[in-house]
């Protein structure tokens, strides 16, 4: 049996990097696993994998900005697999993160936080009655260290993904009388090809980024799985070590 028999999960941003490598172990581990994504090809190899080891999947197109999209999906998922146990809101968008204080334009951070964590408000709200419904839900928001220990030039992204984790504390208190548990992950992890990059290793103390597939993964694995049912409100930090000692 796997950790997850039964139940369905949508993983935003499922078509590349740390949420492919999330769908793909959902899959694996007996979910039937809805990826949403912007581009269609990286939604098809996603679900093609899935379904070549076994594995049920779903592909929807989706910008997660659009309300409307978000509401279409939701329900694609609903009609296809009958509910809603696990949302896992990774989705962001690489072109807008880096910017300085100085340089910081509206409209780049208005990006940012439409992206972050209006759009995971917008996705929690439409899952809710489903999570409520499945009466073991579970919520994985990706935060970012890049919120806690002001990593440069991250200005904008920094402070919507503090805003995500706002969110989470504060919905894993409301939510939890309805017995969904609401967490945030806050990895380091090579999602772009740091060798292929020329990226210098990142100063932690494990020496190297973390892999998506090995290091990240499993940790949201462990956050929607029965094994995490008491843990809420909660920021998990599979970063090598990055913010030890930091305010969490």
């Amino acid at each position: 049996m796997g950790r997850l028999d039964g139940k369905v999960a949508i993983v935003t941003g499922g078509g590349r990097g740390i949420g492919r490598a999330t769908a793909k172990l959902f899959a694996a581990e007996g979910a039937k696993v809805a990826i949403l994504s912007l581009t269609p090809a990286n939604i098809d190899a996603v679900v093609a994998d899935i379904e070549a080891a076994g594995g049920t999947a779903l592909g929807v197109p989706c910008d997660v900005s659009d309300a409307d999209q978000i509401t279409a999906a939701v329900g694609m998922v609903v009609e296809a697999f009958g509910g809603i146990d696990i949302l896992v809101n990774n989705a962001f968008d690489p072109s807008v993160v880096m910017s300085s204080v100085l340089e910081l334009s509206v409209e780049k951070l208005q990006r940012n936080f439409d992206m972050g964590p209006i759009a995971y408000l917008r996705m929690m709200q439409a899952c809710y009655p489903y999570l409520k419904a499945s009466g073991e839900g579970r919520v994985i928001n990706f935060g970012s260290s890049a919120g806690i220990i002001a990593i440069l030039p991250y200005s904008g992204y920094g402070m919507a993904k503090e805003a995500v984790r706002a969110l989470t504390r504060t919905a894993a208190r409301e939510w939890g009388a309805d017995k969904i548990t609401v967490n945030n992950m806050l990895p380091v992890a090579d999602t772009w090809g740091a060798t292929a990059a020329n990226m210098p290793p990142p100063t932690v103390p494990l020496g190297r980024y973390g892999s998506p597939e090995d290091d990240v993964a499993p940790v949201v694995l462990f956050l929607a799985s029965k094994d995490a049912q008491f843990i809420t409100g909660s920021s998990l930090t599979p970063d090598g070590g990055l913010i030890i000692d930091a305010a969490r």
